[in-house]
């Protein structure tokens, strides 16, 4: 099967290169992916998946099928293409995306022999409020068995945790006046933005170390000389767990409600982009995952990354098992993400390389999921068995 595997992969190498490029080459805003996600849409259509293009009503989503004629595991590969405002492709999405796309389809090669269901899910705007959080809201891995995703970095590391995110957002509505002849007159919104921010700055000396609180003034007046009736503040609250988070938010909340109170304004909370779950990472599928890398040649994988921010695939893995971990395209050079030069290191031989061991390991492990039983039961049981 490993055989078959590799040479399945160095059939699609090239047309998996050209995908990646392409996509590069013509970078796409969140919920604006349309060529990017047509590009994937068309590749998978053209070996054999029936496409389910505007899944679930989002113009830049899809669902990609294929099923065997046998019984078996649905294996789910969770495909992204947004990119960046400024910098392209700086979170490397182009590669991420083909990765799982390429994966999806040599599995797609094997399962007519081994049994099973691939799906592929296009999920647009993982950088800003993510699909995979409707997708998963509407049932879409009800059926899944297992989800699979590997991320473009600067070194491997197993797949690991995320922070849970909710983003607030506090809207405050007070009454104008001239700000230096009659200031007794007016209700300051200003005002209410500012005790929301010294309130949250008290709290987080009561916060859990590994919590993170932090936001902007996207309103805050329009002049000097008038006092502001409306002004607008954003914030993001993280935490390891989503039970911690929920708490958190609530006090967040507090702080915002006692500025208005206190400021005489009124106040309206919302959600500017969706919530992410914290990421649980299925252990017992990640040591299959990393045992195929390092029988595919990679002499160094990292332990887990100690710093991380919120991904979509953490509400994936709230309903069913999941690793999303990370592969090298930067090799020495050592480049973050979020940068020009790491949306470059897409376009590299060294990253098309660990493209194609990455998808080789994540079929790998997708065969082993499908053949063996006892080896899902057990990645079910820790599911099962794990705090979310």
């Amino acid at each position: 099967m490993k055989e078959k595997i590799q040479a399945l992969a160095l059939e699609y190498k090239e047309a998996l290169i050209q995908l990646s490029d392409q996509i590069y080459d013509h970078p796409e805003l969140g919920y604006e992916e349309f060529q990017s996600c047509k590009l994937h849409e068309d590749m998978l259509e053209k070996s054999g998946f029936q496409v389910e293009r505007k899944f679930l009503g989002i113009d830049t989503a899809f669902k990609a099928t294929y099923a065997s004629n046998q019984e078996g595991p649905t294996i789910a590969f969770l495909v992204e293409y947004d990119a960046l405002p400024g910098i392209g492709h700086g979170c490397g999405h182009n590669i991420l995306g083909t990765t799982s796309t390429g994966a999806g389809i040599i599995l797609k090669q094997l399962i007519d022999d081994i049994g099973g269901k691939v799906i592929v899910f296009g999920t647009p705007a993982e950088e800003t409020s993510g699909a995979k959080v409707p997708f998963v809201e509407k049932g879409a891995f009800d059926d899944v068995d297992v989800a699979l995703v590997a991320h473009p970095n600067m070194s491997y590391n197993k797949s690991g945790k995320s922070l849970a995110l909710e983003a607030l957002q506090f809207e405050y509505y007070g009454k104008t006046s001239h700000a230096a002849s009659s200031p007794e007159k007016g209700i300051n919104a200003l005002d209410a933005v500012i005790n929301t921010y010294n309130n949250i700055n008290a709290l987080r000396q009561q916060t859990q170390p590994d919590a993170r609180i932090h936001g902007v003034i996207k309103e805050g007046g329009k002049a000097a000389n008038v006092i502001p009736d409306y002004c607008v503040a954003q914030f993001y609250v993280r935490a390891q767990t989503k039970t911690y988070l929920i708490e958190l938010v609530e006090k967040v909340k507090k702080c915002a409600e006692g500025a208005a109170l206190a400021s005489g304004v009124k106040l309206e909370i919302s959600n500017y982009e969706y919530p992410y779950d914290n990421m649980v990472t299925n252990e017992t599928m990640s040591v299959v995952f990393t045992e195929h890398l390092k029988d595919l040649g990679v002499d160094k994988i990292l332990e887990p990354r100690q710093s991380f921010g919120s991904i979509d695939a953490g509400n994936v893995s709230q309903v069913c098992p999941t690793i999303h971990p990370y592969f090298d395209i930067t090799g020495d050079l050592k480049v973050a993400a979020h940068t020009k030069e790491f949306a470059e290191s897409t376009k590299t031989q060294y990253a098309y390389d660990n493209m194609m061991i990455t998808i080789q390991a994540l079929v790998r492990t997708a065969v082993d999921i499908i053949q063996d039983k006892e080896l899902l039961l057990k990645i079910k049981e820790e599911f099962n068995n794990t705090e979310k």
